[in-house]
């Protein structure tokens, strides 16, 4: 094909090549680009002045021995200026004006023998990977839709989770403060009025005996209470007031005994690290049954509580100077070490025994923390924080006397 004087050609859109002078022909091998279909053909011509035309011949061989032949003729249609979308159109409009014949091949204007045939290079056919068809496209914006309102989903979930984490807190805090407020103080003033009628009866009354009996009952009972209010109190989650409350229990559990306490905890001890209620309860039940067990059997000097944070990871050892014992031997005959290894194990932590006679005793916990929810999405909902309890703001007692002597606890 030629144009006077410019042209552009297209197959199906895509574009073939160009030319730009008039006098030489463009000779093009679509066979690569040809399928099986219907295909459209669309040329943009351009003229500078004067006459103006196009030459264009094509021939198809087809597999059954079929010819297809096409001209430039009347058959050829018109765009009108503005059309979109016109080198794919595969049906043209009947408003689109046909062509008309200037001149025959070989006539005036047009030369018989071209000055020159440019054989223009063979196209290939473009090659769509999966990832650029519509479908693909349409699959992947479809999946990234929903992860995205997935993501929404998961986020509102975590604030409703927050938001039930702060009732919770909430309830634990008003819990705390009913126990102080009502039971703790009906057991003051049981005791208060035990020892009020115990003073007045007679040194050698048997009632006095047992009066002091009922009057030491319930400071077991206050005791016990303090425990609970520590722990159910959610402003006492931290690994920093586990550390001192343990401390503090420690040295008030030894105190009436020979042994020496020496505490090792850091000093850098992170307060973003918090323990949940289950987690403190489980500690606090494995430490204190290791106090007992020292006290009881170990004929100890000298005890050491380590408790360290290393990378997200609890350690706990207690380790005395005592008698020792064999462990194999004595989890067959005592429950008390079974139900340590238990506890631990329930919380996905582990429980180590290292003794042997004559040489002390030492148990590891260790229990890999997790991060808190409250820290990891404090963010939401922050304006919703639980209220403190302490029981100082009533001009009372400390609910956990222990707390007070962690202020000599040597660290």
């Amino acid at each position: 094909m030629t144009v006077d004087n410019e042209f552009t050609l297209f197959l199906d859109g895509r574009e073939l090549g160009r030319g730009a002078e008039w006098r030489e022909l463009y000779d093009y091998n679509l066979a690569p680009l040809m399928s099986p279909g219907r295909h459209i053909l669309a040329v943009t011509a351009v003229n500078s002045f004067s006459f103006a035309g196009m030459l264009f011949g094509m021939r198809v061989d087809l597999a059954d021995g079929r010819v297809i032949e096409i001209k430039s003729d009347e058959s050829w249609r018109v765009v009108p200026a503005g059309t979109r979308g016109w080198e794919k159109t595969t049906k043209a409009a009947q408003t689109w004006p046909k062509t008309r014949i200037v001149a025959q091949f070989g006539g005036d204007p047009w030369w018989s023998t071209p000055i020159r045939v440019n054989e223009m290079p063979t196209l290939q056919p473009i090659k769509v990977f999966f990832w650029q068809t519509g479908w693909f496209q349409v699959t992947l914006l479809t999946l990234c839709a929903v992860v995205i309102l997935f993501s929404f989903w998961l986020m509102a979930q975590l604030a409703l989770h927050k938001k039930e984490r702060l009732l919770l807190q909430r309830e634990r805090a008003r819990i705390a403060m009913d126990i102080h407020d009502d039971l703790g103080s009906r057991m003051t003033q049981l005791v208060l009025h035990g020892e009020v009628a115990q003073s007045e009866l007679p040194a050698e009354s048997s009632t006095r005996s047992h009066l002091d009996r009922i009057c030491q009952e319930a400071r077991d009972v206050l005791s016990t209470l303090d425990e609970i209010l520590w722990a159910v109190n959610p402003r006492r989650d931290t690994l920093s007031d586990f550390s001192a409350y343990v401390c503090g229990y420690a040295q008030e559990f030894l105190k009436p005994t020979a042994i020496q306490c020496l505490f090792d905890v850091d000093s850098e001890t992170p307060h973003v690290v918090v323990l949940d209620l289950p987690i403190r309860r489980a500690l606090l039940m494995v430490i204190k049954e290791t106090l007992n067990n020292a006290a009881k059997y170990s004929g100890a000097s000298e005890l050491v509580l380590q408790i360290k944070c290393r990378r997200r990871r609890l350690v706990v050892v207690v380790q005395d100077n005592g008698k020792g014992f064999d462990p194999s031997a004595a989890t067959q005959e005592r429950n008390g070490l079974a139900n340590m290894k238990q506890r631990m194990s329930e919380l996905g932590g582990t429980c180590v025994v290292t003794s042997g006679p004559g040489q002390g005793c030492r148990i590891d916990f260790a229990l890999a923390l997790k991060p808190s929810h409250r820290r990891r999405f404090g963010w939401i909902g922050k304006s919703n924080q639980a209220p403190t309890l302490t029981h100082e703001t009533k001009g009372e007692q400390p609910a956990n006397e222990i707390l007070q002597a962690n202020d000599t606890v040597r660290r």
